[in-house]
């Protein structure tokens, strides 16, 4: 049924404290020499300061104060925008968080496996937004003080910074943020204006806007007339403003040159000369008559064209230029073939060969000899044609241009034919059985019997001229 009750026995936690005497006498003594240390410490509480602030010099040495715990705790963005915050920079803030959102957005539009994704978020690129946040915010502060001076040279700085292909945007953004610094500035006679309109020219042009890189260059080269500003080099502002036009006068008639639309780019390319010769580069002046008299070429207008081409030859011989030379001499060449003037074209191709032949020069040379062979070969001169083109070809063997060494073989293998079709076929049209035999000799022996040079060139029944170039 029911089971009596067991009582338990009484097990203390702790064990007995056998020797009650003793730990009273430890504690009066504790008590006392905690109260003479008191004492103590009362009346040399004034006399030792010293201590009391080294004990609390290494109490705090030990504690991290907020700041310092949220420097480890939060990303180098996030302290990096805290502290401007907290310094008044609003706006350096909201730019750089901006730009940091542009670069999130770039990469969110772009397909995955674009170059984009395989780059490092901007973010997180630490030594970028140190400079980034250095000088935003000494723009910032020039800029409340008025200095718009320094506004854009801080702003120039982070545009030369950023370099790397993929920051790019980056240059850009401060070029275009610099210009509009650079229009605030009124100390200076509009040097930095100018300066700031050929940032982005060049701007433009890397994006392939050249109608508004036309319009920038043209305003550095108004605010530039009538100016003695140099760079570091020396070179009159001025100067560059012509060539940078001179160019970019150039590319835009290219555009035109492509869509065969002739008179607005001779005209295009007549204002580019015009540049050219003010900025008082030879070099470049020859390279603006050049373009002109090819575009005037292409034309039909060979009379201008020469006229042109003429003064690129003035130019470059003053120079010493041996290449340009050359490359006059070939366009002199082709215009006066089309005027059918065809001796006096051989002789400015000779001139070609004669001024191509540093060891430097040798795209050029062969080039001028597979002129050569193309023009004799035309008139059915195919010895002399075959000449040129075995030069030719063995200056291709030497270029590394299989391109080039492919298409030497190509004209010489076609000249020979041409060669030897006169005999060829007279041992074929009278079909006697020691013709018949000299054939069949020949079709074993690949040899060159039936190249008969002279003959080739009086009787040549056939005319297959090779294909100009």
């Amino acid at each position: 049924m029911f089971t009596p009750a067991v009582l338990r026995e009484h097990v203390p936690f702790l064990p007995p404290i056998r020797n009650t005497d003793k730990l009273f006498q430890s504690r009066d003594k504790l008590r006392g020499s905690l109260s003479g240390t008191s004492k103590a410490r009362a009346q040399t509480k004034a006399k030792e300061p010293e201590q009391t602030s080294q004990v609390e010099d290494d109490s705090n040495k030990y504690s991290l104060t907020k700041d310092e715990v949220a420097i480890f705790r939060n990303s180098h963005k996030h302290n990096l925008c805290v502290e401007m915050l907290r310094q008044g920079y609003h706006r350096s803030f909201s730019e750089l968080l901006a730009l940091i959102h542009r670069w999130n957005a770039t990469r969110a539009a772009a397909e995955h496996g674009a170059s984009i994704w395989q780059q490092q978020p901007l973010e997180e690129q630490h030594h970028k937004l140190d400079q980034l946040q250095h000088l935003l915010t000494r723009a910032e502060t020039a800029q409340r003080a008025g200095r718009y001076e320094e506004v854009y040279e801080n702003q120039v700085a982070l545009a030369c910074y950023f370099v790397e292909p993929e920051d790019k945007w980056l240059s850009h953004h401060f070029y275009e943020t610099g210009l509009v610094s650079a229009r605030r500035v009124k100390q200076d006679g509009g040097r930095r204006e100018a300066e700031a309109n050929s940032n982005m020219g060049h701007v433009c042009t890397e994006r392939g806007q050249l109608e508004t890189a036309r319009e920038h260059y043209e305003a550095f080269h108004h605010l530039t007339e009538g100016q003695a500003w140099k760079d570091e080099a020396g070179r009159t502002l001025h100067s560059q403003a012509c060539q940078c036009l001179w160019g970019i006068y150039t590319l835009l008639a290219d555009k035109m040159l492509e869509n065969k639309e002739y008179g607005p780019a001779i005209e295009t390319l007549t204002k580019a000369f015009q540049m050219a010769k003010e900025g008082g580069d030879k070099a470049v002046e020859g390279q603006a008559a050049y373009r002109v008299g090819l575009a005037y070429q292409s034309a039909g207008n060979h009379r201008t064209a020469e006229r042109y081409l003429n003064l690129y030859v003035d130019i470059s011989t003053v120079l010493g230029d041996e290449e340009s030379l050359g490359n006059a001499y070939k366009a002199f060449a082709k215009s006066l073939e089309s005027e059918g003037k065809l001796g006096e074209s051989v002789e400015y191709l000779e001139k070609f060969v004669e001024v191509s032949q540093d060891e430097s020069l040798k795209h050029n040379l062969e080039e001028a000899c597979m002129c050569l062979g193309v023009f004799f070969c035309s008139k059915g001169q195919y010895d002399r044609g075959c000449q040129h083109f075995e030069r030719a070809y063995e200056i291709a063997q030497h270029l590394n241009n299989v391109c080039v060494l492919q298409k030497a073989q190509v004209y010489l293998g076609t000249a020979r034919a041409c060669m030897m079709m006169a005999s060829y076929s007279g041992q074929v049209a009278q079909a006697r059985r020691v013709d018949t035999c000299k054939l069949v000799a020949w079709k074993e022996s690949r040899n060159d019997m039936f190249i008969d040079a002279d003959a080739t060139a009086r009787e040549s029944p056939l005319h297959n001229p090779v294909s100009r170039r």
